[in-house]
């Protein structure tokens, strides 16, 4: 089994290049998931972030009011470590256990453990290959803007918040460039997927 670290930054299409991957016959482990389950309500994880940022994050319903408190935590790099700090241990573990559940089914499974702040939280050492897919700093910005209707002080604030995605271009062992068209993008992915499945091979 190969354990793909996929990353790259803030609204740089990660979930179009799984989709690709996935196709091609890749299994996938999307954090974003495992981090909603593990927030679901009456779960320790919810209740510790209910504890430390207060009530008024909760919903009517008992869930987490992702908006809200992704506006406190992106304002305050601390608060963000400290919500980090109670999610991550708890989604590790939930992770591990597919990853399992993904080699009993297939031995020679390429997994791609979709993290978009793998680098950041020092997890580049549990993955096998970091894949990085790349836009540039100002593009991130314009997609940011356009798909979530931020402004553009609101959208800054999200991408300083990870680590410039410059500054990952050197740590990644494959890379996808997301700018061009559709077309373009699938292309880059063929040849991504034969290295991989050969880096799967050799690992075995």
């Amino acid at each position: 089994m190969l354990n793909v670290g996929l990353t790259g930054g803030i609204a740089s299409g990660k979930s179009t290049v799984a989709a690709m991957l996935v196709e091609m016959g890749a299994f996938h482990i999307d954090f974003d998931i495992l981090a909603h389950g593990v927030e679901k309500p009456d779960m320790p994880a919810c209740l510790a972030i209910i504890d430390a940022f207060g009530p008024e994050i909760r919903n009517k319903d008992g869930t987490i009011n992702r908006a809200r408190l992704g506006a406190i935590v992106f304002a305050d790099q601390k608060k963000l470590s400290q919500l980090n700090a109670i999610v991550h241990p708890a989604v590790l573990t939930a992770w591990r256990c597919q990853l399992e559940e993904i080699k009993d089914e297939k031995a020679d499974a390429i997994v791609l453990s979709d993290v978009p702040l793998l680098i950041e939280a020092r997890m580049k050492q549990l993955v096998d290959v970091v894949l990085l897919v790349y836009i540039s700093p100002e593009e991130q910005l314009r997609r940011l803007m356009a798909r979530n209707g931020y402004t553009r002080e609101e959208a800054l604030s999200r991408l300083s918040a990870q680590m410039p995605i410059q500054d990952k271009l050197a740590l990644a062992d494959l890379i996808v460039n997301n700018e061009g068209s559709r077309e373009e993008t699938q292309e880059q992915i063929v040849a991504v997927w034969g290295e991989l499945v050969r880096r799967e091979r050799e690992k075995r």
